[in-house]
């Protein structure tokens, strides 16, 4: 698997290449509150279904002196998780193998060091035959975050 990072910018935004895996993320200028209710509204916009949304930053930070740990990697980080059943169909029947990367995810979080600011994104999916999900995944951030 290549490291390759997924960056997109426009004026209101910018991306962060600071993840290991093929991710696309976006950098926003407003409260983790107001992106994640965007996003909460957007994939609901979209007639999907949120099958769950994990806590991953309160686990992490529930967890961080259990493990040995005294940083704090989140304020708050949520991620959902969803599918679409058109969108999968496609995908699935052009490679049977596509169930692997189904539910889809969109992540949210901000950091203690800037909580004015939220990083919201997904993991890139690869191949041709995902392309129809990562273009939902796109066109589901982009509207949480241009309004």
């Amino acid at each position: 698997m290549s490291n390759r990072i997924i960056t997109l910018t426009a004026a209101i935004f910018l991306a962060t290449p600071t993840f290991a895996q093929d991710i696309a993320s976006w950098v926003v200028d407003d409260s983790f509150d107001n992106v994640s209710f965007s996003v909460e509204s957007a994939i609901i916009d979209k007639g999907l279904t949120i099958d769950s949304i994990s806590h991953v930053g309160e686990m992490l930070e529930r967890t961080r002196v259990d493990v040995g740990s005294d940083i704090t990697l989140y304020a708050e980080g949520l991620v959902y998780s969803f599918c679409s059943a058109s969108v999968s169909r496609t995908a699935m029947e052009a490679d049977i193998m596509n169930i692997a990367f189904c539910p889809y995810g969109i992540f949210v979080f901000s950091t203690p060091e800037n909580p004015d600011q939220t990083t919201v994104g997904h993991r890139f999916m690869p191949g041709d035959s995902m392309a129809p999900v990562n273009e939902m995944l796109n066109a589901i951030i982009l509207e949480a975050i241009e309004g």
